[in-house]
């Protein structure tokens, strides 16, 4: 397995940060496994394969940011930190009334007062004044408040894409006795049976791609009671923080004990805070660390402490070129030569990391739901990969490895 621990130090090497989270580009990509022999010849060459394959990776991250803002300029724009945000709206937590009233003297606006459910968060949605962008406002507020935390509502991108190929494998069959299980994303459409869906967006619930595969493969690996925060519906601006929050609380409120979300975004103080109450409530979050490559910054909310940060692996359990990385990692599980449902009902293929994340999910939910310590049960199950013990490649092991979809 040297030349796993090789590749992992060739990675991090080139591995710089950037601008923001976006959803991949389909890109092709080199492949990375045990058969590749450990030759200097043969590493040399596979070390430029893979720094051209990032480069390009972070290339296409920054042109999809910037696409994304050219097009909806109406609803998206940059905050301070170069993130994609909904445009001209903050978000303010623990302000007072008195500190907020200097606020509204200086220009912002009074939008709403969001009490999020079950987790005794309250959010203040500001309008920034006229003439100011959203980055500047930011800043603005945030020395009118100096006591209080300021953030744009700032957006996740799905990370895994459909690509409508069909695979020959077998399917999984479902065991019973899970624990209920919340899922953030799209809404699945009308062919994969979940208990409730609920809208956190414009035209939401509205049935996507993303979110009908993710339900199904959390049905396929175990999962018996699923719920749906649709946080994108229509809204071009969809997918942001305070959406995610509020669904979170819907989630935890409905009886979750373990959410996925298959999302990915900067930092965000008000999701940050909603995790944190969920997981203080005995609520197990898991999410994905996305497809932007070794070169993307961090991925949220998967570097959020305590969320279960969870990577994939294709067919022949070699680690995805493709996978972003977080400040920790948890495990991996099947993310490539799995299948899952479009919002159609049509069998797809399905690859990135987002397709990982609901088979670690149903997974805890199942340990969960037999009264076992979900981490002895998973570690038990895991498949150690790469270098001996827990790395930053596969974390501590492969799960659900016989997992394919339905």
């Amino acid at each position: 397995m040297r030349v796993f621990t090789l590749l992992s130090a060739a990675m991090a090497l080139i591995a710089a940060p950037l601008a923001a989270q976006v959803a991949l580009p389909r890109v092709q990509l080199p492949q990375v496994g045990p058969e590749i022999g450990a030759t200097l010849d043969s590493l040399d060459e596979l070390r430029a394969s893979l720094r051209r394959t990032v480069d390009r990776l972070a290339r296409e991250r920054l042109r999809t940011i910037d696409r994304l803002v050219r097009r909806n300029t109406d609803v998206i724009e940059m905050d301070a930190e170069g993130a994609p945000a909904r445009r001209g709206e903050l978000l303010v937590m623990d302000v007072s009334v008195k500190a907020l009233d200097l606020a509204l003297q200086a220009g912002f606006t009074m939008l709403s007062r969001e009490e999020i459910e079950a987790l005794d968060l309250s959010v203040v949605r500001l309008g920034v004044p006229a003439g100011l962008n959203l980055a500047d406002a930011q800043l603005l507020l945030a020395q009118l408040l100096p006591t209080a935390q300021v953030s744009a509502d700032t957006l996740h991108f799905q990370s895994g894409s459909a690509n409508g190929a069909v695979f020959a494998i077998s399917a999984q069959g479902s065991a019973s006795g899970s624990v209920p299980v919340g899922m953030i994303d799209g809404a699945p459409g009308p062919s994969v049976n979940v208990a409730e869906t609920r809208g956190f967006a414009k035209g939401a619930p509205y049935p996507s791609n993303h979110g009908s595969s993710v339900a199904a493969l959390l049905a396929s690996a175990g999962a018996d009671t699923i719920r749906v925060a649709d946080v994108y519906g229509a809204d071009k601006a969809g997918g942001n923080a305070l959406a995610m929050a509020k669904g979170l609380g819907w989630l935890v409120s409905s009886g979750s004990q373990v959410v996925t979300i298959s999302l990915v975004g900067p930092s965000n103080a008000v999701l940050e805070r909603a995790i944190g109450a969920a997981q203080r409530k005995g609520v197990v979050v898991v999410a994905a660390v996305g497809n932007d490559g070794p070169a993307a910054p961090p991925a949220y909310p998967a570097s959020y402490k305590g969320v279960v940060a969870v990577t994939a692996v294709d067919g022949k359990r070699r680690a995805l070129i493709e996978a972003g990385r977080a400040l920790h990692l948890d495990y991996s599980a099947p993310g490539a030569d799995i299948y899952g449902r479009n919002a159609k009902g049509k069998r797809i293929g399905l690859r990135g990391t987002s397709f990982a994340t609901p088979l670690v999910a149903s997974r805890i939910a199942r340990a969960m739901g037999q009264g076992r310590n979900w981490r002895s049960a998973l570690d038990a199950e895991a498949i150690d990969l790469g270098r001996k013990g827990p790395d930053d490649t596969y974390g501590r092991g492969l799960v659900c490895s016989t997992c394919k979809g339905r």
